[in-house]
């Protein structure tokens, strides 16, 4: 395993777990790799306080970051008025959270995306006079209009780009449904805009649709969750700018090299969230492919790496793959490697070898399957399948049980009456809060680590 170590700059390591022994003629490779970056000045994803000498210093040369806050404007954010009063105290108090430096803007999203400050097609440079012009600014923010959220990310890729940057970050805000546009046309934004900056979603009341918020979040390689109440937008705008000024390190690469007649079948960030990767493969070389994984600060990820290799006999052994976590070079040069990690394949007819299931390997798998589980749940019970419903959802139970995912069991037990959480078995009630559902499947690719 190799670090990445250079000045003022994260720390990354990469740790493979698995099980190497295959019984003869097997061919499937799994393991879980867990990445970690630490250190080079990072903060957690906590702000510098305005008196932190280390905040002066990071403005002399300005920090590599820009940010674009997305508030929705549209005619259903004046129900109830208390809604809009909200949203502009929680982009406000974004913008307090800024650290100077750090390039910003804020775009009022209706049926058209309107820049609201600081005008002019470009970025402002966050410090106390620009952050109190910003605020001033949102006075002006008032609901009218539809929804076209792809004009939005459009907007706000334009102003990312007019900053000589690493680290491009987005918030999006919405309370309803995209109506404004066509399916495709959201899609062709998120394509335009995916790999371009990261982006955080967060639908605020009830009346949105679960699916786009995160389908958003997904292409963006951003975060997707429910503030049911308007009241607590504050606080989680707030908290997501903590962490999109913790960043420190953008465009950071999973890259998968294979040897000749091994294939990866799929890869998957699978903690802190489920998050499929297979298909954004870019390829990086002879018989190698990158897979993204975002902006980095002070934090580790959990991925899933399955890996198809020729069939052998026993005493055979092969390298099934070499992972590693690159940074692609801004000119087109060779990616930097930050880490690195081997994923092996033993051939063997020890029985007692064969059949052992890493236990990372086993955990992630039963998330994904919690997962999958409360999704197909909830559709059944929207869709009147009462029995399909139960057995997935009580399934979805069991699993949570398992794994000790305390969070998603509490989710659960808000849409089901829990009779045996180890048996899975659970009744549907009569009568669930739309909110309460709505937060279940947001958060439901939310997965916990593997407990020690």
């Amino acid at each position: 395993m190799a670090n990445f170590s250079k000045s003022n700059a994260p720390r990354f390591s990469a740790e493979v777990y698995q099980n190497e022994y295959l019984p003869e003629g097997a061919q499937e490779v799994s393991a879980i790799v867990t990445v970690t970056s630490t250190g080079g000045g990072t903060t957690g994803g906590l702000p510098l306080p305005v008196s932190d000498p280390a905040r002066d210093g990071v403005s002399a040369g300005g920090p590599d970051a820009a940010v674009v806050i997305m508030v929705d404007c549209s005619g259903s954010m004046d129900y109830p008025p208390t809604k809009m009063r909200n949203a502009r105290d929680a982009t406000a108090a974004a913008i307090d959270t800024v650290r100077d430096g750090v390039a910003f803007a804020v775009v009022a999203g209706t049926h058209q995306a309107k820049e609201v400050f600081p005008g002019g097609g470009g970025l402002a440079v966050a410090d106390d006079t620009t952050r109190a012009q910003a605020k001033d600014a949102l006075r002006s923010l008032s609901a009218g209009g539809g929804t076209a959220i792809g004009t939005w990310l459009r907007l706000a890729d334009r102003l990312l780009n007019s900053a000589d940057v690493a680290i491009r970050h987005g918030i999006l805000l919405t309370d309803g449904r995209n109506e404004h546009e066509e399916p495709e046309e959201l899609r062709a934004s998120l394509e335009a805009c995916a790999g371009r900056f990261t982006c955080d979603a967060r639908g605020v009341g009830t009346d949105w649709e679960v699916k786009e918020v995160t389908g958003i979040a997904s292409a963006m390689l951003g975060s997707a969750d429910i503030v049911a109440d308007p009241g607590g937008l504050a606080e989680d705008f707030t908290q997501m700018m903590e962490k999109a000024m913790g960043k420190e390190v953008a465009d950071v690469a999973l890259r998968l090299w294979t040897p000749q007649g091994s294939e990866i079948k799929f890869v998957k960030q699978v903690a802190p969230t489920m998050e499929e990767l297979t298909d954004r493969r870019t390829p990086a070389g002879a018989r190698a492919g990158d897979y993204p994984t975002g902006s980095w600060g002070d934090e580790s990820r959990d991925y899933h790496v399955c890996v198809e290799v020729p069939s052998a006999g026993v005493g055979q052994e092969m390298l099934a793959a070499r992972v590693s976590l690159v940074l692609p070079a801004p000119d087109g040069g060779p990616a930097q490697t930050l880490s690195q990690g081997l994923i092996r394949a033993v051939w063997t007819d020890d029985m007692v070898a064969t059949t052992s299931i890493n236990p990372q390997v086993a955990h992630y798998t039963g998330q994904a399957e919690l997962a999958q589980a409360i999704q197909s749940g909830l559709d059944m019970r929207k869709s009147g399948d009462e029995a399909g419903a139960t057995a997935k959802l009580g399934r979805a139970v069991q699993l949570a049980n398992e794994s000790g995912n305390a969070d998603t069991a509490k989710l659960l037990s808000k849409v089901v009456d829990v009779v045996d959480a180890a048996a899975g078995t659970v009744r549907l009630k009569a009568k669930v809060a739309e909110a309460d559902e709505m937060t279940l499947e947001t958060r439901s690719t939310k997965t916990v680590r593997v407990k020690k």
